[in-house]
């Protein structure tokens, strides 16, 4: 049966979200659910996500990316987790444009001065592409309400993800709500749940539920589709030349949602933490503990 144990691996995170770097494409096998959950214990080696490399399916591409998350579960998108394969692929390689390709489509990232800039594709909005349990007349204002929570905006960025815009976040527990919403029945393949306050037109603060993951410091995606719910309902402006800052509890991310291709460009830090090798009781097999 195929392991992880004994494989290397790079910790890395982007404004605290928790990723590890598999490079599987000397030597690839899939990343068992089971050996996911036992890697996240917290005696292990705790993550938000997996960012698993394959070798590429597409010509001009680096690798092939499968993202997973602490529960085994696997993502379509993960931007924080994007921005770090960049980071790690262009120390190994010196280069500073890369491009991988996800489940969810291409990734063209960029060493620029500012960290790096991630092209997240483009959003979609459609009720069938999120995609919703049934039709709904406009995803900018959704018919749903749990306690002080209510029409949220929904997008796909990757994943599906619902923002509530709020007046005092502090009042929202989310902790306690977010497994609630990831998991309501309007959403069939479960949803990121972001609660964003308007500090000023561009800028937004947001925490979020992250599908999987549970409540994280940073969810890359969650703030481009914070950001882009904003600018559609009116909320923010939209414009090439002036990013909406994003603020997480882990940092800033800053968004910019192109007009010529309708492309949303996310920019923000990553950095490598330590390195190792997956040992078998990481992954629950040489001490037995069930995953």
């Amino acid at each position: 049966m195929a392991t992880l144990a004994n494989r290397p691996f790079v910790k890395m995170n982007g404004l605290g979200n928790e990723i590890v770097v598999l490079d599987l494409r000397a030597d690839p096998v899939m990343v068992p659910p089971q050996e996911a959950r036992a890697l996240a214990r917290p005696e292990a080696l705790p993550f938000d996500q997996i960012m698993a490399l394959y070798p590429p399916k597409r010509a001009g591409t680096d690798a092939f990316v499968r993202i997973i998350n602490a529960d085994g579960s696997e993502a379509g998108a993960c931007g924080n987790g994007t921005r770090c394969i960049a980071l790690y692929e262009s120390v190994r390689t010196g280069r500073d444009h890369l491009v991988f390709e996800s489940p969810a489509g291409l990734l063209d990232c960029r060493m620029v001065p500012d960290g790096i800039t991630a092209d997240m594709g483009a959003p979609r909005f459609g009720w069938q592409e999120i995609p919703l349990a049934h039709a709904v007349a406009h995803t900018d204002a959704v018919d749903l309400t749990l306690e002080n929570l209510s029409s949220p905006a929904l997008a796909n960025v990757g994943n599906p993800h619902a923002t509530f815009f709020v007046d005092e976040a502090e009042a929202v527990d989310l902790a306690r709500l977010g497994p609630l919403l990831e998991r309501h029945e309007l959403f069939p393949d479960r949803a990121n749940i972001g609660i964003a306050r308007l500090l000023a037109p561009d800028h937004i603060r947001l925490d979020v539920w992250e599908r999987g993951a549970g409540l994280t410091r940073a969810c890359g995606s969650a703030a481009c589709a914070a950001a882009v719910n904003a600018m559609r309902t009116g909320r923010s402006p939209r414009a090439d030349n002036r990013p909406v800052r994003v603020s997480l509890p882990g940092g800033d991310l800053f968004i910019v949602w192109r007009a010529a291709d309708d492309h949303i460009l996310m920019t923000g830090p990553a950095e490598t933490e330590f390195e190792g090798v997956l040992a078998p009781d990481m992954l629950g097999l040489a001490s037995g503990t069930p995953a």
